[in-house]
């Protein structure tokens, strides 16, 4: 699974409690030492990291380090884990912090922050993130004007996944705006007679989130980054009507029957259709011939078969802006990562977090596949494919306006939890003012 998703589809049920956390054990705080320098498991040169990443990618970032451990003498030891929102807490509290750990969730970070269970970031990763990072994204790190810890991987959500040759053949154009999306499905599916889109919610515990990405790109588009923030901080709460009328956007493709579930079924196949698997097969074999997802899904293609690129098998463009004329597409954009922050402050420990904060780094894992950074220092020529490459220059882009995944940045209870299970509900047929009061009743008591 690649970047962006992959804490929500790991351990959503552990998410659910995320503002709430519950913090077990003796007084620790950070910085917590067995007495060797480096965490639980620590010896003098050797810096423990504990994270969502799991195999086949746990693979990947260790193999990302290893000569630069050698060099440094440094022995970095990595734990992935199914459990880690639930367990970093209890780790931390209970006094066996690792040294970093690498979290999906900017707001799970500013929880722990705010607890004082991490320390800041030293100068070093400070004066990376300072030279090597956008606003936007220094400021997921940050927490109370205090920098705690800086990006690693990124991804790019909003794209529209398509056939070239089939758009060739039917005459289809890449549509410029949201009209022209809903105007391209219904061109589709009446030209091919069978519905145009595939989608899939089904993600074990995190079963839901696919849809609260369309309704985080919709909200975006439709009513700009202001309202966008608003929302996340619940000043504007899920039953105001521009957050509504986000829902109803989606529901025209979502909730039509003649538009989905290319290759599966009807509506009803959406909670249970595999998010990533299933649509990827299914565009592959030329079954469904739209389907919205993260660039990660250029991973889910290949592994189909399907040779991704402008000539190739599938392509894809970035969900347009709302009203034509607006801005372009890729001005404006949703996404996902991880933060590194720590819990120790040794020598070892501080080279380990520069070094992950550094282009030297990014460059490093992104030429092994599947992943992007938004790391200024990343050359676009690292990516393993020519979609990674594209948005790995929306990233980098001084044009670009990035806002991260809402769900992600929005209490556990709600993001990972109503939210995730509000839009179960929709597609199953819960009418839209009830799915909407019952996600906005999630968020905790100030």
């Amino acid at each position: 699974m690649k970047t962006s998703t992959r804490g929500r589809v790991i351990a959503a049920v552990a998410l659910a409690g995320t503002t709430g956390l519950v913090l077990v054990g003796c007084t620790g705080g950070p910085g917590v030492d067995d007495g060797g320098g480096g965490g639980e498991e620590g010896g003098e040169n050797v810096v423990t990291v504990y994270g969502t990443i799991v195999a086949p990618e746990q693979e990947l970032l260790e193999e990302s380090w290893a000569d630069w451990e050698e060099e440094n003498d440094i022995d970095i030891q990595y734990e992935g884990s199914k459990e880690f929102e639930a367990q970093i807490a209890v780790r931390a509290q209970g006094g066996t912090p690792p040294d970093l750990a690498i979290f999906p969730q900017p707001g799970l970070m500013a929880d722990m922050a705010s607890r004082d269970l991490i320390l800041p970031a030293p100068q070093g990763v400070a004066d990376n993130v300072a030279e090597y990072w956008s606003e936007d994204w220094a400021g997921y790190g940050t927490v109370d004007g205090t920098l705690y810890g800086a990006p690693l991987m990124a991804s790019v959500k909003g794209w529209v996944w398509y056939s070239p040759s089939q758009f060739a053949e039917h005459g289809w154009e890449v549509p410029t705006d949201w009209q022209g999306v809903l105007d391209l499905t219904a061109q589709a599916q009446a030209d091919l007679g069978t519905a145009p889109w595939c989608i899939g919610f089904q993600s074990d515990a995190a079963t839901g989130w696919p849809g609260t990405d369309w309704v985080e790109d919709i909200v975006l588009r439709q009513s700009g980054t202001e309202v966008y923030d608003q929302w996340i901080a619940n000043e504007i709460p899920f039953t105001d009507p521009q957050i509504k009328s986000a829902f109803e956007e989606f529901g025209k493709i979502a909730l039509n029957g003649e538009y989905v579930n290319a290759g599966f079924g009807g509506i009803d196949t959406i909670p249970t259709t595999p998010f990533g698997t299933d649509p990827a097969a299914a565009m592959a074999d030329g079954s469904c011939a739209l389907h919205h997802q993260a660039s990660f899904f250029d991973g889910f293609l290949v592994d189909a078969g399907a040779e991704v690129g402008e000539d190739g098998d599938i392509w894809a463009f970035l969900l347009p802006p709302y009203e034509a004329g607006g801005e372009s597409a890729g001005d404006v954009v949703t996404g996902g990562g991880e933060i590194v922050a720590a819990f120790s402050d040794d020598e070892a420990t501080v080279k380990v977090q520069e070094f992950l904060s550094s282009p030297e780094w990014a460059n490093n894992r992104v030429s092994l596949g599947g992943v992007i950074s938004a790391n200024k220092g990343l050359d676009p020529e690292s990516a393993s494919s020519p979609i990674l490459q594209e948005a790995i220059a929306i990233l980098q882009s001084e044009d670009t306006t990035f806002r991260f995944d809402a769900s992600d940045l929005m209490p556990g209870a709600v993001g990972a939890g109503t939210f995730f299970k509000g839009m179960v509900d929709y597609v199953n047929g819960t009418p839209l003012d009830t799915v909407l009061e019952q996600i906005e009743s999630g968020w905790p008591a100030e």
